[in-house]
């Protein structure tokens, strides 16, 4: 099977390329990526002879064109994703979600290939805390941010290409990755990479606000499983039951780093800052099969920070710019 990969030298994308090639050795994968500062082209050196790269931009078209002509499945990971960047510049997101999923949504309609779209459970907006609902595939989308809203338009041209134009395509929507390869701007690797060097954790307000945390290993399983057994024109949710407000990740992450659990700041809330999401996974588990094998989020949060702490080559040369950004928009406040 030829699979066009895009996004693929970020943080799920990358993991889904390195699990592909070592567990699917029948697979040729072709990885598109615009090699933004959010990617990063080492994570792929371990399979470089076995992997062809391509930089470049899923919007453009005549790339795209001949990219997905030579490809049996295209896997669709490549998107702007940072919350934070989208409320200070909301262009980039429609660029790269909205008018990339149209470019590769032409291209697999011309060339009749297969295609997986992935994509959030932020698109259902959040729940209240005290709520006992979980997000299914029937949830109205209500978005809060450019980044949300963005994917979740990006879904709906999906469906729309389905439904019109009989594209071959699955959706799903999963909740919050956490594990090896994510950038350091984003929750977990920022506290645990803080605390690496010596710094002290950052909590967006008062860190009751709830995840719904999934190891990226598994989420990229559940994919492989909705390729080869989902329904054409369906969506799945990818969830692992791992509910966890930010105020206990900050402190099981200080508490495995041999620090005191309440050696962390409170900062300025983000603008927007959904409170809780939940992913009811039963249709993807019941009709498909998949399940997910990290269901102790302490232990695979444990083997997360062992990773970080083991490769700090990765993550080092831009730890600094990150927390420079962070530094104009964060206030500490507790």
């Amino acid at each position: 099977m030829r699979v066009l990969v895009t996004g693929g030298a970020g943080f799920i994308g990358a993991n889904f390329v390195l699990r592909s090639v070592d567990q699917r050795p029948d697979v040729r994968i072709t990885v598109l990526d615009k090699m933004t500062y959010a990617a990063n082209p080492d994570t792929l050196a371990s399979v470089a002879d076995r992997v062809r790269v391509i930089t470049g931009d899923v919007a453009d078209a005549d790339l795209v064109d001949g990219l997905v002509a030579d490809a049996d499945l295209v896997v669709h990971f490549a998107a702007e994703s940072h919350n934070d960047n989208s409320l200070s510049d909301p262009s980039a997101f429609v660029q790269t979600n909205l008018v990339g999923t149209y470019t590769l949504l032409e291209a697999v309609r011309r060339h009749g290939t297969r295609y997986h779209h992935i994509s959030t459970d932020e698109v259902y907006g959040d729940l209240e805390l005290d709520d006992p609902a979980r997000f299914t595939e029937s949830t109205p989308y209500n978005p809060s941010s450019p980044y949300s809203s963005t994917k979740a338009g990006s879904d709906l041209l999906v469906r729309a290409w389905v439904r019109s134009f009989g594209v071959a395509a699955t959706l799903s929507n999963c909740s919050n990755n956490y594990g090896p390869y994510q950038h350091v701007e984003k929750f977990i690797p920022r506290q645990v990479t803080n605390v690496l060097s010596g710094a002290r954790p950052k909590l967006y307000g008062a860190g009751t606000n709830v995840r719904d945390w999934i190891h990226v290993d598994d989420h990229n399983d559940a994919v492989w499983t909705i390729v080869e057994r989902g329904e054409i024109g369906q969506t799945y949710l990818i969830g692992a039951d791992g509910e966890t407000d930010n105020k206990t990740v900050v402190e099981k992450i200080l508490t495995i780093l041999g620090h005191p659990a309440d050696a962390y700041d409170h900062v300025t809330d983000r603008p927007g800052h959904d409170m809780r999401y939940a992913i009811d996974s039963t249709r993807l588990r019941t009709e498909l099969g998949w399940s997910p094998r990290y269901t102790d989020f302490d232990a695979g949060l444990r083997a997360t920070i062992e990773w970080y702490r083991d490769n700090e080559d990765w993550w080092r040369p831009v730890k600094d710019g990150v927390e420079r950004k962070y530094a104009v928009t964060e206030r500490v406040t507790g």
